[in-house]
């Protein structure tokens, strides 16, 4: 295991580990702990990475006797960021399943939100026989893309990471209290800083280009146990969302949480914490 490196204006979170993947891509990921392995999956958005998206959740796993793979998703983070592709979901999921080769995993546990849930829906499909649970967050890959383009906190996300103009740490600030949480005060000046400095590194290709097609007739095929989150407050993602899951994946449990918008594991975490670890000991 990777010492982590001293953080630094062009280093912001720690660096770990990087797997070069047979398509041509350089992936960064953190690798922690020994055991079963549990791979977090990140959400889009300014300034996302593994790293900044749970850092208060993959400790406790790693403490509780687990393996945990950080993976910057491509175009984020450390990972690269290319400019000249399109950024489909099964773009995706090739960088995911190819890191997970190249580190040698063969079985997993998929955590993820957001575009990362969209992602661990689409790897439970297309690789079956390597997942073996799967823990989401108000996943996307539910509904037709254009439709989450039509609520408001998604549409301005997309504002703000196509800016021709330098972002703020204001108006980064803005979109985070205004679209990833229900609690404002929990979007502090160190996390503002944090995704501020990452999103410096990233270009709006990813944004740009990103289509994610509506699994939903494809969520029955899905048989591996399953848990999802859903802030009654999320500004996100459409609350359809939560009863396509819960009809659609035959061993999925759905807790809807009060108080909480897009982050459930960031506004909520010791809950989120606690109730995945019951999930992944227990079933």
């Amino acid at each position: 295991m990777n010492a982590p490196a001293q953080n630094t204006p062009s280093k912001p979170v720690p660096e770990g580990r990087y797997a070069q993947l047979p398509n041509g891509y350089r992936i960064h990921y953190l690798d922690e702990g020994q055991g079963p392995v549990v791979v977090f999956l990140h959400g889009s958005g300014s300034g996302a990475c593994g790293y900044s998206n749970f850092k208060g959740n993959y400790r406790e796993l790693v403490a509780a006797g687990y393996r945990v793979i950080l993976p910057d998703l491509i175009g984020y983070g450390y990972s690269d960021k290319p400019d000249d592709v399109e950024y489909p979901l099964s773009f995706f999921i090739e960088c995911v399943k190819q890191t997970l080769d190249q580190i040698g995993i063969a079985k997993c546990t998929l955590i993820g939100n957001s575009l990362g849930g969209a992602i661990a829906l689409g790897y439970a499909l297309d690789y079956p026989q390597q997942v073996e649970k799967l823990v989401l967050m108000a996943p996307g890959g539910v509904e037709d893309q254009p439709d989450y383009f039509k609520m408001p906190a998604m549409a301005f996300m997309k504002e703000v990471f196509m800016s021709a103009e330098p972002v703020t740490s204001e108006r980064l600030r803005y979109f985070m209290e205004n679209a990833l949480v229900h609690d404002k005060s929990l979007i502090d000046d160190a996390l503002v800083a944090e995704r501020h400095a990452l999103m410096r590194l990233q270009n709006p290709q990813v944004v740009k280009t990103m289509k994610v097609p509506n699994m939903t007739a494809r969520l029955g095929e899905i048989r591996c146990p399953a848990l999802a989150f859903w802030g009654i407050n999320e500004k996100m993602m459409p609350e359809t969302g939560i009863l396509k899951l819960a009809k659609g994946i035959p061993n999925l449990r759905m807790i809807t949480v009060p108080n909480c918008g897009h982050w459930v594991m960031v506004e909520h975490r010791e809950f989120f914490n606690r109730m995945v670890a019951d999930f992944l000991r227990n079933g």
